[in-house]
């Protein structure tokens, strides 16, 4: 490994980067998650008990391995509390957990207009994002504009947070009580109760609160590894995804730089994660999606329901389609990727054909290359490769022990993606994990 690596999804999220980055944790002295917020949920599974994650970074689950959560991640304290109180209750030392002095808060105005900008999206003429109202969007939003944010640094200093949230509430209040509709006291901010909050939050997060940018600057120039744990996925980075239909943050490798505070030229290695199939939670196009007839609509529902695919922060059961490696090459190529991880294997135990989509037929021309719109990706129609299906590939623990079908598979991934396979997973538990090449 590269004294440090970035584990970045390579799909539309939800590829199982929580259990490789639990599994390459120990190799790093540090693991930081970068961007995103409480609308991302990473699932780990450890002798059979399983963890779902959303701000913490999955590094917490190793005792001594710092778990930093950089000033790229906007911040639900609440939500925060919530998943500390759960990793206490279940025994877990959160000590090592340090989170950014400039990380961005999310405030109960954010999730208020989250929501109510999809209901506006959904009653007129244009589609819903699909967010998870979680205010992650509005969030960014405020951050990029300056004028109306929070950070995490701010509720550590009572003075100038009274001062600045006074006119936020005014603002906040004014814009979303005229757009609520009839019950504008749900959309009222009461300035003395809102400070009350933020320095509750302060109080209560104080301890894990530093510049995590100079401790990571530090650990770098003594040698240490870090670990950076992406969010989402590429197919969701707000320049580089299926836009509009995309998350707030940038999700790819690029985004771990400036979302973690170090140099870019000090990240190392490029793990790209990836299902052995594909999944999307909410709006936008999904070639491949297995929708077109009551056979295709069972052969997902038989996947979703193996793979357990429903969402970890909001349980919405994800959309399933086959494997599309025209998106996976093309976000392999943008973040650089040096090796793949291909997860959840196993779900496909048992398909007597499996499809694999390595091209499409775009307004009746061939491609093998994407442009990311969704209008455009809208009007794709997938070219199958079709390949033998195997059997239950779960209590295989080395390569030498997956069947050749199986084996054909990873080829042919690594194949058309011209990006060699490192892990695969063949189940949920950490020692369901083969060391590939």
């Amino acid at each position: 490994m590269s004294t440090s690596t970035v584990v970045v999804g390579l799909q539309w999220g939800d590829e199982g980067k929580g259990k490789i980055v639990d599994l390459l944790a120990d190799r790093h002295d540090a693991v930081v998650r970068y961007n995103g917020g409480a609308n991302a949920g990473h699932s780990v599974v450890i002798k059979g008990e399983r963890f779902a994650l959303h701000l913490i970074p999955s590094g917490i689950l190793h005792k001594g391995k710092a778990a930093v959560v950089g000033n790229g991640v906007v911040i639900d304290p609440d939500w925060l509390a919530r998943e500390l109180d759960g990793l206490h209750a279940r025994g877990v030392d959160t000590s090592s957990l340090v989170i950014s002095d400039r990380a961005h808060v999310v405030m109960p105005w954010h999730k208020a207009e989250d929501e109510l900008r999809e209901k506006w999206l959904s009653e007129g003429s244009l589609e819903p994002i699909g967010t998870t109202k979680r205010g992650i969007g509005p969030c960014y939003a405020d951050k990029a504009t300056r004028g109306c944010a929070v950070r995490v640094g701010d509720l550590l200093t009572p003075g100038p947070l009274a001062k600045r949230l006074e006119s936020i509430c005014r603002l906040k209040t004014a814009m979303l009580s005229s757009i609520g509709g009839p019950d504008k006291a749900a959309y009222t901010y009461d300035h003395k109760a809102t400070v009350d909050l933020c320095l509750a939050w302060g109080q209560r997060f104080k301890q894990y609160i530093q510049d995590t940018s100079a401790m990571l600057l530090d650990l770098q120039q003594a040698g240490k590894s870090i670990l950076f744990e992406g969010a989402n996925a590429t197919l969701l980075d707000v320049d580089h995804g299926t836009y509009p239909y995309v998350t707030s943050s940038t999700c790819s490798s690029q985004g771990a730089a400036p979302g973690a505070g170090v140099p870019a030229a000090s990240l190392g290695d490029v793990l790209g994660i990836m299902k052995a199939y594909s999944t999307r939670v909410g709006g936008g196009p999904l070639p491949t999606e297995l929708i077109a007839t009551e056979a295709d609509c069972a052969m997902g529902d038989r996947i979703r329901q193996k793979g357990r695919e429903f969402g970890t922060t909001t349980g919405r059961p994800r959309r399933v389609g086959w494997l599309d490696l025209v998106v996976v090459k093309y976000s392999a190529r943008l973040n650089g990727a040096k090796g793949l991880s291909v997860m959840l294997l196993d779900v496909l135990g048992g398909i007597e054909q499996l499809n694999v989509a390595t091209s499409y037929m775009i307004d009746g021309h061939p491609t093998d290359r994407i442009t990311p719109h969704a209008d455009w990706l809208a009007r794709a129609k997938p070219i199958y490769q079709t390949l033998p299906g195997f059997g239950d590939l779960t209590k295989a623990r080395k390569k030498s022990e997956l069947p050749r079908s199986a084996i054909a598979y990873l080829d042919l991934i690594e194949a058309t993606v011209g990006v060699p396979v490192r892990f695969v997973s063949v189940g949920p538990d950490r020692e369901q994990t083969i060391e590939y090449s």
